[in-house]
């Protein structure tokens, strides 16, 4: 958890297990040359909210350390998963605001066994897999819980004897929360019917569930960066790829390429099953939606990103010269020079080359339409546009953003996959236009 001489963001409600942190990571300070700064968040939830705050101001002058003090506003409108969710979501935020602002390479938090303990047995109660049977972690990214394996009890006694003080949270006592039901009733009669050991035994199942959970996330990452190409469109993956994976790997690779995009990495049951039934072999499109992000499957491709991607904007392309196209991160660059007798027409798909002189000078680059037809080079007959990116292989999200350079009105190349019958170079050919896709379709190349 530490090394030494870290700055450590300590977060201090003003109840006991927090106020027994904070004192002992203070104690720390010389023997680990730490920098210990504590932050308080003050929702504005309770009448109490006031005298706890200036509790722990109190007790940063008495320990002699910074303290910050962050107001938030509790969510309470849709997108909305319950009061404590959403002060938990605002709470942490304001961790991590605070954290960067004076550069803490930790954030500690005052979690015990016992919420360990009552964590594993709600998420139990609550038909959790794997991850949520692990509980909460002892370190995961900037957060450490270094009570995470003492008792309540040993906190309380270790604050007697300290004369340290703390506010009692009356909210702690509410039976509308589950965990409070869980902590007051549920595991008192479990340790006096069953074991009086019990906290410690979900605590230590939690830690054996963890590491295999650990290996497992160990796995979706090598996975994630052996299989996943990341562009502007977020991560991208072969179906295929994917499949061949066992299905638990699989689904963690797409959890590892959600956690690299911000996501929080926790889904409900019902977007678990939605991830998994991507994989299906029998699913040839669908979307699951987590946390502003989308995990998106079109055909032989799935793609994890940042929701819907942005369509293509029509510009005029003047030749030659080098035209961006911002929205797909890639540009368009044309060249024009006298044809020699050696040249060879490039057969690579991010070139194509034109009779410069049976073109005009100014093109204009645009992204499909409803009913685009067109006629593709050696083809018999004209075809639609849309046939022809679907027998690409180009994905869904893709499809308005595969730039097509027209001339006068007709579709001359689709870029990156076929060019259209105009212009072609031939022997009376005196002057050649060549045309590039800076950055070509990924998974049009792949897909050939």
């Amino acid at each position: 958890m530490l090394r030494g001489g870290e700055t450590v963001l300590t977060a201090v409600s003003g109840g006991a297990d927090s106020v027994a942190l904070a004192d002992v990571l203070v104690s720390l300070v010389p023997e680990l040359d730490l920098k210990v700064h504590l932050v308080h968040v003050n929702h504005g939830l309770r009448p109490e909210a006031d005298a706890e705050q200036l509790s722990v101001e109190r007790l940063a002058g008495d320990l002699g350390v910074p303290c910050h003090v962050e107001r938030v506003t509790v969510r309470r409108e849709p997108p909305w998963e319950g009061l404590e969710a959403e002060a938990r979501r605002a709470r942490y935020g304001a961790f991590r605001a605070v954290a960067e602002r004076i550069g803490a390479q930790r954030i500690a938090t005052a979690h015990t066994a016992d919420d360990q303990a009552e964590t594993v047995l709600m998420r139990l109660l609550e038909g959790a897999g794997p991850r949520g049977l692990a509980g909460i972690a002892p370190v995961r990214g900037l957060l450490i819980r270094p009570l995470l394996e003492a008792r309540r009890t040993d906190v309380e006694v270790h604050l007697r004897a300290r004369g340290l003080a703390w506010m009692e949270d009356v909210s702690n006592r509410d039976p509308r929360f589950l965990r409070n039901r869980v902590r007051h009733d549920v595991l008192p009669f479990l340790e006096r019917t069953v074991d009086p050991g019990i906290a410690a035994g979900l605590a230590r199942s939690a830690g054996l569930v963890r590491a295999l959970m650990d290996d497992l996330e160990g796995a979706g990452a090598r996975e994630l960066a052996r299989l996943g190409r990341q562009g502007g469109a977020g991560w991208v993956f072969g179906i295929a790829d994917l499949r061949a994976l066992p299905r638990e790997i699989a689904a963690e690779t797409l959890r590892a390429a959600a956690l690299s995009l911000g996501h929080s990495g926790a889904m409900r049951g019902a977007g678990q099953r939605a991830l998994r039934r991507l994989l299906a072999p029998d699913i040839p499109r669908g979307l699951v939606s987590a946390g502003g992000l989308v995990m998106e499957r079109s055909g032989r491709w799935l793609r994890v990103g940042r929701g819907r991607l942005a369509d293509l904007e029509p510009r005029e392309f003047v030749v030659p010269g080098t035209l961006a196209l911002p929205e797909i991160g890639a540009a368009l660059e044309a060249r024009c020079f006298e044809a020699g007798s050696g040249y060879v027409v490039p057969r690579d798909a991010g070139t194509v080359a034109f009779d410069a002189d049976r073109l005009p000078s100014r093109l204009t680059v645009r992204a499909r339409r409803r009913g685009d037809r067109f006629m593709p080079w050696g083809g018999a007959q004209e075809r639609r546009l849309k046939s022809l990116l679907i027998d690409a292989r180009v994905p869904r999200w893709e499809r308005a953003r595969v730039p097509l350079l027209e001339a006068d009105g007709d579709l001359i190349w689709v870029a990156g996959l076929r060019r259209g019958q105009a212009a072609p170079v031939g022997p009376g050919t005196t002057r050649i236009l060549e045309v590039t896709l800076s950055v070509p379709l990924v998974v049009a190349a792949r897909g050939r």
